[in-house]
């Protein structure tokens, strides 16, 4: 397991929430995976392939009460066999009005030297 690729994830992951608190839905597509699937902490909607993830996060940022969400690694373990790694964690969203958060699951894979993620599953606990 190394270090440098597990600071790589949280690299991005930090870079996935600076683009969420700014609203920007381009800088969020380098980081999903073409294929990504998105499973969403309330209603387990499933939201399939990185184009369709930017249009709902385009959709989000365009509200002008939109919540602001945050997902804070808790670990992120790296597989010694297979350029893939798994993080756990914690998601708050805020707004103006009521806020959210739960616990949520990433599988990233790394592909031309970048890490981008594969699955998302979010669980709405509070």
């Amino acid at each position: 397991m190394s270090a440098a690729q597990e600071l790589a994830v949280r690299t991005r992951r930090a870079a996935f929430n600076r683009a969420i608190a700014a609203g920007d839905a381009e800088a969020i597509a380098p980081i999903l995976a073409r294929d990504c699937v998105m499973v969403t902490g309330s209603d387990s909607a499933v939201i399939s392939g990185r184009m369709a993830q930017v249009k709902v996060w385009r959709r989000e940022f365009a509200q002008a009460d939109r919540m602001v969400y945050v997902r804070t690694p808790e670990s992120v373990t790296v597989s010694p066999v297979e350029p893939i790694a798994m993080e756990h964690g914690r998601w708050q969203g805020t707004s103006a009005g009521p806020s959210a958060s739960g616990t949520y699951v990433a599988k990233w894979r790394q592909l031309g030297g970048e890490w981008v993620i594969e699955a998302e599953i979010f669980a709405t606990l509070a």
